[in-house]
């Protein structure tokens, strides 16, 4: 588990094939390097990897099959800036929401505001149970509060200390993004697709409402 709060920023440095997926090397600081030690869990935009290898300037992760179709890092470019996160500790303050590290899915930047307001971004609609007005959604790794969501849209407010600490500040109109719903929705929207009697609620489930 991971709380949002971006503390690491880091590079993509190297990627590689390998049978059934892919290895990546991820340049970061040394107070990350020490978090990431083989078997470690860290959140890279918001995606929970595994540390398998490490260096005095970066840790390798391997990536599945699975990762690379859901996620962005089979095609972004070297030298991409990344959010990092170590996995959660027992007795670590949760300052943000909590995170599991699973993407349901890229996004888009839509709008991004001159100075300080809200942030629009593009979701796939199958997200839609998964996001409410005042709930959480974790864009590249980072905690955000859902100010209106629609059914392939969301809006959240980026203050400017969360721009000038992560790569939001270089995010331009058009940009995709890892998204991960608020966990509690996911839940309530699996549920109700396993007692939907209904047209409605099973469409609900999986769609959520026009």
């Amino acid at each position: 588990m991971f709380t949002g709060l971006i503390r690491h920023l880091g590079t993509l440095d190297a990627r590689r094939a390998r049978p059934g997926g892919a290895v990546v090397r991820i340049g970061a600081d040394g107070d990350l390097l020490a978090r990431a030690e083989p078997g470690a869990s860290i959140a890279v935009n918001g995606a929970c990897l595994t540390a398998v290898a490490r260096d005095e300037g970066a840790f390798e992760a391997e990536l599945s099959e699975e990762t690379l179709q859901k996620t962005l890092f089979g095609r972004m470019a070297l030298g991409s800036t990344l959010h990092l996160e170590p996995s959660l500790r027992l007795g670590d303050p949760i300052d943000g929401h909590l995170v599991s590290g699973h993407v349901d899915g890229v996004g888009r930047l839509l709008e991004k505001p001159a100075l300080e307001g809200l942030w629009r971004f593009a979701m796939p609609s199958e997200m839609a149970p998964l996001c409410a007005s005042k709930g959480s959604i974790a864009v590249d790794g980072i905690s955000l509060t859902v100010v209106e969501c629609g059914r392939d849209w969301f809006t959240v407010a980026v203050i400017p200390e969360t721009v000038k600490r992560t790569r939001f500040s270089a995010l331009a109109v058009g940009s995709e993004v890892h998204l991960e719903g608020d966990p509690v929705g996911r839940y309530v929207a699996r549920h109700l697709a396993l007692r939907a009697g209904e047209a409605n609620l099973a469409r609900f489930a999986q769609q959520g409402w026009a």
